[in-house]
């Protein structure tokens, strides 16, 4: 997808939820940070030209740092995150830098998504398609998290999930294979 078709799928995604262009482009913090993760993303990617990508990257170094301060909301330029992603609200989500993260995925406050581990289990995780991450879950490790997962609020994953798993806890037990229909 272009730039542009994957700025106008995570718009179609906040307007599936509410709002209007008016108030998804100048009140939704969530789509400012989204939309300024999309942009660095593209000249991380992109730009090859080290003077031109250098200067870039420091403007949008900056826009990032800006849009962090405003939001509480961290997502660095080098992390891979798919279409139609949702941020519900505002505040202390924060994304490590090597994260990968699927298609169709929406993140709740307060959601960190991190390194953690030792050794050769030391990294950071990789989710699929169409997960739900509630408020307040810690996902951290080298691990893989499924398609469809729900993972619930204020849990904590540190093992890899299958498909279609709803977990919930410190730390995360599956509790049912509904999967994330209905939230996303």
């Amino acid at each position: 997808m272009t730039l542009l078709q994957l700025i106008q799928s995570d718009y179609q995604k906040h307007q599936k939820y509410g709002g209007h262009f008016f108030a998804i482009v100048f009140f939704t913090q969530g789509f400012w940070a989204v939309l300024q993760y999309r942009v660095a993303h593209f000249i991380y990617t992109n730009i090859s030209w080290q003077p031109f990508r250098f200067v870039f990257l420091f403007l949008t170094f900056l826009c990032q740092k800006g849009i962090e301060i405003t939001t509480g909301i961290s997502i660095p330029a080098s992390v891979k995150i798919g279409h139609s992603f949702y941020i519900g609200h505002f505040g202390g989500i924060i994304i490590n830098a090597n994260a990968v993260i699927g298609n169709n995925c929406n993140i709740s406050q307060g959601t960190t998504i991190g390194v953690s581990g030792i050794g050769e289990k030391r990294g950071v995780p990789v989710l699929g398609n169409d997960v739900y991450i509630g408020a307040n879950a810690v996902i951290a490790g080298k691990i893989l998290i499924g398609n469809q997962v729900l993972i619930g609020a204020c849990s904590l994953v540190n093992q890899s999930l299958s498909d279609k798993d709803v977990v919930l806890g410190v730390p995360a037990v599956v509790i049912s294979n509904m999967g994330s229909k209905g939230y996303i």
